[in-house]
């Protein structure tokens, strides 16, 4: 049966700790590793728009001397004529190697798993889980931290529907000594089972606020997130909640001078561009980090040795 990837839970720490290891030597080494996919399809079934995870993951695949195939959108699938999912994935696993796909619907990747018949990848699946995105943030906190573990990280903004957030706090809930401070509205909590499962069930404490500027001054990372009209049920609440919280360089006066800052991208207008030239944003970094990380993935899952 073939290996898939549908939640980041998926993989152990020290498959986590391999793949970035793979992923550190990729930046260093790209010309030994423009080959290793020479011959492979890489199928990147999206149905929800994206940007920078398609395309990273076409990026990654054809750094890897690798081909890309597949759909950026439903309504270009057999899907819009009534096909299941299970047959469309079924259909495409014939022609490729492996699948990355991406599904408005939690848990439409695992059950998509159930008729391919070669490895899948769930890039985001509604509000549920985007694991090829934590491993672009836990490569991204190793690059600029040097470690994963010991330091206090922030969350901010929508984390109830944030599927980024939930990864990244279940991956981390994973490592020693690392501190989490959750920054939201009431409406926008972090759901209880995530909570439950990820921090409570480990004995890890936790603290909630809805004071971004009164936690400031402890965070090591803060990582802000896009409260995302495309998951609210109705206009009036995404409109009340859209600017609960705005980065500016005044409300970084007070953070530490190492402070790095995430967003799993895209933003509107939750961290004001002056922040771009502010040393601390790391955000773009972490869009390069994507293509590398998923690079590992790929060659990982496809049981290719370098």
């Amino acid at each position: 049966m073939p290996r898939n990837i549908i939640d980041v839970t998926d993989l152990t720490v020290e498959e986590i700790d391999q793949l970035i290891s793979t992923a550190e030597d990729i930046l260093a080494n790209p010309a030994k590793y423009q080959d290793a996919c020479a011959h492979k399809q890489l199928a990147t079934l999206f149905f929800e728009p994206s940007t920078r995870t398609r395309l990273s993951f076409e990026s990654a695949m054809l750094a890897l001397g690798g081909g890309v195939l597949g759909f950026s959108e439903a309504s270009s699938s057999s899907t819009s004529k009534g096909e299941t999912v299970g047959d469309t994935v079924h259909t495409v696993s014939c022609y490729a190697d492996i699948i990355a796909m991406r599904h408005p619907k939690e848990g439409a990747p695992f059950a998509a798993a159930q008729f391919s018949e070669v490895p899948i990848i769930n890039a985001g699946d509604g509000g549920h889980n985007h694991p090829t995105q934590t491993l672009t943030d836990l490569l991204t906190i190793h690059r600029e931290k040097g470690r994963l573990d010991g330091f206090t990280i922030g969350f901010c903004g929508d984390l109830k529907f944030g599927r980024t957030v939930h990864s990244l706090v279940n991956a981390l809930s994973r490592y020693e000594n690392v501190k989490f401070v959750l920054i939201s509205p009431a409406e926008l909590k972090l759901p209880r089972y995530v909570k439950e499962e990820a921090l409570k069930k480990r004995g890890i404490s936790y603290k909630q606020t809805e004071s971004l500027e009164s936690v400031m001054p402890d965070l090591d990372i803060l990582y802000m997130t896009r409260v995302q009209r495309e998951r609210f049920f109705n206009e009036e609440d995404y409109l009340r909640l859209k600017d609960s919280y705005i980065l500016t360089p005044e409300k970084l006066e007070t953070a530490k001078a190492d402070l790095s800052i995430l967003h799993p991208l895209p933003r509107v207008n939750e961290i004001s561009v002056a922040v771009d030239k502010d040393p601390r944003a790391a955000y773009w970094k972490q869009v390069k980090n994507g293509k590398f990380i998923r690079m590992a993935l790929i060659l990982k899952l496809l049981d290719i040795h370098v």
